[in-house]
């Protein structure tokens, strides 16, 4: 008898062990709703192109245990039930604070996940959930913020060109990497046929979307293109969410000695102008043979006029390269129409023969550049 009931007390002690560590446990995760919201106030208005940020504010939870609460501030398109929030962040001081300090240009990618439109205006909900890391607590109160999206999006790091329309067709693994001329600024000079494009953050996975709408930058969707064929150069500003295609007529070799223009060089693709076999004979002077050379691209305006774009050499005098010159020699940056200055000089053994000739502007080169190869 004694022996059975020291088995029993051994079990109720396990039982009851076990039930207060349950409590316990129970205890630890347990926390209150977020019952109140303080600010902003509901239907609050922000102009997200300011240099500013929102405070968000909140009434604190309670722990069980009288610990440490988790917070969470929630996002949400107009209407949305939160069953699949927009954006969520943890509050200030990762997660422990009753208050987050989100700076507008934080808000506004949230705005643009929502599908708000730059310069557009749109409604956004938010809400704040606490937890002790797990035993996440519903929602009490909803709040509507109201905002104007800048101009503009945040810039991507790098930036395709992909659609019927292009070289590079459908196919977004195939998508022509734009040229980043700036932080914010990219730029592709290529072809465009009957189709639609667009522009994308990536070349692989579910990229940001972007296309032209007139002359600004909207997300999501594609731009129809139904004209001739034609070489283009497109500009994307993601500062102020414009573009800019100007049509490329033409690119020709300037011959200073002449001062005429060589020859014209055929549109190949993906950004290069090329003729093959072309002959080049220096003109004698009294000193000695003249090389000299630079280009000019000719393109269509908004307008509908001519524009000549000359394009030489960094320096503004250059000696013949040679085989030692380095690649830099002939990269090719924009410069005035002067018959002379910023020429680039062809090297000796181009004088009386056939050669060569690329102009290369594409992303696949680290600047602008041409070469020159005799046959």
């Amino acid at each position: 008898m004694k022996n059975n009931l020291y088995k029993f007390l051994g079990v109720l002690t396990v039982l009851t062990s076990l039930f207060s560590c349950v409590e316990d446990e129970e205890l630890h995760t347990e926390v209150t709703p977020v019952n109140s919201l303080y600010a902003p106030e509901n239907n609050a208005y922000m102009n997200l192109g300011a240099q500013s940020s929102a405070i968000f504010e909140w009434e604190a939870a309670k722990a069980a245990d009288n610990g440490v609460v988790l917070y969470e501030v929630v996002f949400d398109v107009e209407g949305g039930d939160f069953s699949d929030p927009l954006y969520l962040l943890p509050s200030d001081g990762r997660g422990l604070q009753r208050s987050l300090t989100l700076p507008f240009s934080e808000l506004n990618k949230i705005a643009q996940m929502a599908g708000i439109q730059p310069e557009g205006v749109g409604k956004l909900q938010w809400s704040v959930q606490s937890s002790k890391g797990i035993n996440v607590q519903p929602l009490k109160e909803i709040r509507t913020i109201e905002v104007t999206r800048p101009a503009g999006f945040p810039s991507p790091d790098e930036l395709f060109l992909v659609g019927s329309a292009t070289e590079a067709g459908d196919e977004l693994s195939e998508a022509i990497l734009m040229k980043k001329t700036s932080t914010n600024t990219f730029e592709a000079y290529t072809s465009l046929k009957s189709g639609a494009y667009h522009f994308a953050s990536r070349n692989s996975g579910e990229p940001d979307t972007y296309y032209i709408d007139g002359e600004k930058l909207r997300a999501d969707g594609e731009t129809e293109y139904s004209g001739d064929d034609q070489v283009v150069r497109i500009r994307v500003d993601f500062s102020n969410g414009t573009t800019e295609i100007t049509e490329i007529n033409k690119v020709e070799l300037w011959f200073a000695p002449d001062g005429v223009f060589l020859t014209e060089l055929p549109y190949a693709k993906n950004g290069t102008w090329s003729v093959a076999d072309f002959p080049i004979v220096f003109r004698q002077e009294s000193w000695g043979r003249d090389e000299r050379y630079k280009f000019r691209f000719t393109t269509t305006d908004a307008e509908g006029n001519e524009v000549g774009e000359w394009f030489g050499s960094t320096n503004g005098d250059n000696q013949r390269p040679t085989e030692s010159t380095g690649p830099a020699y002939w990269y090719m940056v924009p410069v005035s129409d002067d018959r002379w200055n910023n020429s680039f000089k062809f090297a000796t053994e181009v004088d009386n023969a056939s050669a060569d000739i690329s102009v290369i502007f594409n992303a696949e080169v680290s600047n602008y550049t041409h070469v020159i190869t005799v046959d």
